[in-house]
């Protein structure tokens, strides 16, 4: 009944940087982008953040059934009101991420929100990619096609989203399908909010730096950053992805500084490694879009927009929502696989081959 139309699908995204839950609506059938709904965040209290912290890093016969709860109550609540939905995509919750080894885990039973939800749910979006040999990650490149296109872009454009790790999407919007060869490069950047919000819980009880506010008044140890460059991820070739926690040791690092330096100088590792991660996009693009939780930090864009030739421009600026985009990426992508469409690509994930990656699970009892 719902493919091969436009429908009403709601995402969910709730990651790396553990502040809430995102979700928003689109109207698309799995190919364009025919209008945008309605959207909301759903924070997590002090304790649900903390008790999803002490999850990282967990397989699924390791974590507490309680936080595989708390997952699955807290995004039941966060899309209740969606009662228009025809079709929920649901992210889960990332608590481990090692392609190359044990695979990639998203915590959240995607039929019990079915159950709960009344209505079909597509989850389970990076397991398929993985056993294809792909990263599993990033899988909102797809939707940033669909959005240059939505822009009416015709030259190359990036789009970079700041979560808890960077990522970075190049396309080259001339290109008919996300899938096509050359259309699409994507891969992560390195350490983005995580690094920063760790900081400041840590040692301020804050979720995360306001504005940049106490970066801006840090001095950037060079030798800090200098080091973290020479890490092997940043030789790899994309497309790679990261665990929220490859660069941990960052935190050691900075660990002798005062807080205005350790924050200016996670900040800075932020900015430059995406600055050297522009090396690898196929064309020089005519634009970057930052989406993402950082870039409402000032400090932050202002070391981007001094360290990139390329125009940084928020994502608003384009009259698209900066904090939704990858909760719209997985609205999208569910349709995208109600339709048997790929959801990812050898040059987005490093899979195999184009691959559509997702579980559908419908309601049981109506």
């Amino acid at each position: 009944m719902l493919k091969n139309r436009v429908v009403r699908a709601v995402g969910a995204m709730s990651g790396t940087s553990l502040d809430g839950i995102d979700t928003a609506e689109i109207l698309t059938d799995g190919h364009t982008i025919r209008g945008f709904g309605d959207h909301s965040y759903h924070a997590y209290t002090d304790a649900e953040r903390a008790a999803l912290k002490a999850a990282l890093g967990q397989w699924s016969e390791e974590v507490a059934p309680e936080v595989v709860e708390l997952i699955e109550t807290t995004h039941a609540a966060a899309l209740k009101p969606y009662e228009l939905a025809d079709v929920i995509g649901f992210h889960g919750q990332t608590l481990a991420h090692d392609p190359n080894g044990r695979g990639t885990h998203q915590a959240g039973d995607g039929q019990i929100l079915a159950e709960v939800l009344q209505k079909p749910v597509v989850w389970d979006f990076r397991t398929a990619d993985v056993e294809l040999g792909g990263q599993g990650a990033p899988l909102a490149p797809f939707f940033h096609f669909a959005l240059a296109k939505y822009l009416e872009e015709t030259a190359p454009i990036t789009f970079l989203n700041l979560g808890g790790v960077g990522n970075l999407t190049w396309v080259d919007p001339s290109k008919e399908k996300p899938e096509e060869p050359d259309a699409l490069l994507a891969f992560d950047t390195g350490p983005a909010n995580a690094p920063i919000n760790d900081l400041m819980q840590s040692r301020l009880g804050q979720p995360h730096d306001d504005n940049g506010a106490l970066a801006k008044e840090g001095t950037v140890n060079g030798e800090i950053v200098a080091t973290l460059l020479t890490h092997p991820y940043f030789y790899k070739m994309p497309p790679k992805s990261l665990d929220r926690d490859t660069f941990s040791d960052l935190a050691t690092a900075v660990a002798p500084l005062s807080d205005a330096d350790a924050a200016a100088t996670l900040t800075a590792a932020c900015a430059l490694t995406i600055s050297e991660s522009m090396r690898h996009c196929p064309k020089p693009p005519t634009k970057l879009y930052v989406c993402g939780g950082g870039r409402q930090n000032a400090t932050l864009m202002e070391m981007l927009r001094v360290s990139i030739d390329t125009p940084v421009h928020v994502i608003e600026e384009a009259d698209l929502n900066g904090d939704m985009i990858e909760a719209q990426a997985f609205a999208f992508l569910a349709v995208r696989v109600l339709n048997g469409l790929p959801t990812s690509a050898p040059s987005t994930t490093g899979a195999k081959a184009a691959i559509c990656g997702g579980t559908l699970s419908v309601p049981r009892h109506a």
